[in-house]
């Protein structure tokens, strides 16, 4: 059986939209995009070493395939970030798109919680959901995350999506892991207890 992990981006209270730029997610009329980028390298090192080191499958929503595909798709052969994600199977939660182009990719469609379930039941690598606010609600409001990898910048924002934006039952988690980089954003993993 494999697990599966979020890794998040979140201002200090709670914000995971648009962290590298005004364009990645403006909807809802969203105007703070690009929070991150004063910690950027520094969590992405952090990122690197922490999160993406050991083997791992993606399990993207469609609009975060929107944003990775074209960006990694065509890297350079030798930036170890896209070597890691070109090299990954790609599942992509989508009703709308009938070709995916990034190599690796698989579609998934249907009912998402029961088609996660059964991937989860598989021998495999590691699931590791990048972005994807909408499909992280789904995967909360189903109770299908067995790890939390946040990353929490020295910001506050006020409004935008929330990683715990709809309210959740309570759940006690487990501190596996933390650090913090020089400029403040601070590593918190954290598994099911």
């Amino acid at each position: 059986m494999r697990k599966l992990a979020i890794l998040t981006f979140q201002t200090l209270d709670g914000i995971m939209q648009s962290p590298t730029s005004p364009e990645e997610d403006p909807s809802d009329g969203f105007t703070d995009g690009g929070w991150a980028t004063t910690c950027w390298d520094e969590v992405m090192e952090q990122v690197m070493r922490e999160a993406m080191s050991e083997p791992y499958d993606l399990l993207l929503g469609r609009k975060t395939y929107e944003l990775f595909a074209p960006n990694w798709l065509n890297a350079a052969d030798d930036n170890p970030v896209a070597m890691k994600l070109n090299n990954a199977t790609k599942y992509v939660v989508t009703s709308t798109l009938s070709e995916l182009e990034w190599n690796n990719s698989i579609a998934i469609t249907g009912d998402i919680a029961t088609e996660i379930t059964r991937l989860k039941k598989q021998e495999g690598d590691l699931l590791q959901v990048h972005g994807s606010w909408q499909l992280i609600q789904t995967l909360l409001a189903h109770d299908l995350i067995d790890e939390y990898r946040l990353w929490t910048f020295p910001i506050i924002i006020g409004s935008g999506k929330r990683l715990f934006g709809n309210g959740r039952a309570p759940k006690n988690l487990k501190l596996i892991e933390s650090d913090i980089c020089p400029t403040g954003a601070v590593m918190s993993i954290y598994s099911r207890n």
